[in-house]
Formats: C-alpha cells, structure tokens, sequence
C-alpha cells in the first residue's frame, strides 16, 4: 500500500465511482461533489454523453447564503443544484460522493437535494 495521500484518495474516488457506474449503467445521470476548504461544489453530469447537465456552488454569484464551509451553506447548494437539474429535466440521479465520507457537509447537501425534489 502507498502512502502518499493524494495517491490513496484517488483510488477511493475510482472505486466508488467504478461502482456507480456498475448501478446505473448510463440510464441516471451523476450527482458529483467536490469539497474544498472554502467551497463546496455539485454537478449533474450525464456521462454517456460526456456533459454537464446542472451546476450549483458556494463560489457562484447568485449564492446568496454567507459561508459554504459550513453545513447551512453546502444545504444551500443542494437546494440550488436541485433546482437547476429540475430545470434542465433531471429528476433521478445517482449520488457520487467523490470518495467524500457520507458526514457533515457532503450529507447535508445530498438531503437537501433530496428535499427539494431529486431521488437518488
């Protein structure tokens, strides 16, 4: 086993990812999440295709909740990531945690997509 860091999250992110597409076989598109310090990321990604169907972050500028390093602001994004896959027809997805443990801001923002109206 390796120990550089970068080296296991990546094997993580394959692995669970490998294990999405086994599940959905290209009939829902991918809700992906990128967490960084500062940010949180989502995007509807239809991969058969190869394109971004909806896209949602604390770093846009219609974000209007304050902080997206907490667990109110990642809320936000799912709120606001499921309301653009609605608008662009999306209303099932598969939910890609991006090797993300399923706690605190990535869980926040999937229940809120799931609030608002996606199924995961």
């Amino acid at each position: 086993m390796t120990s550089n860091p970068r080296i296991r999250a990546d094997k993580r992110r394959n692995r669970v990812r490998a294990k999405l597409r086994r599940v959905a076989k290209g009939s829902r598109p991918r809700l992906s999440v990128f967490r960084s310090g500062r940010h949180i990321y989502a995007q509807v990604i239809d991969d058969v295709e190869g394109k971004t169907l909806a896209s949602a972050s604390s770093a846009d500028k219609d974000f209007n909740s304050g902080k997206g390093w907490n667990v109110e602001g990642a809320s936000a994004v799912g709120k606001l990531i499921a309301e653009r896959a609605q608008a662009a027809g999306v209303s099932e997805v598969v939910f890609d945690r991006g090797g993300y443990l399923f706690h605190g801001r990535v869980k926040a923002l999937a229940e809120a997509a799931r609030e608002s109206g996606l199924n995961f």
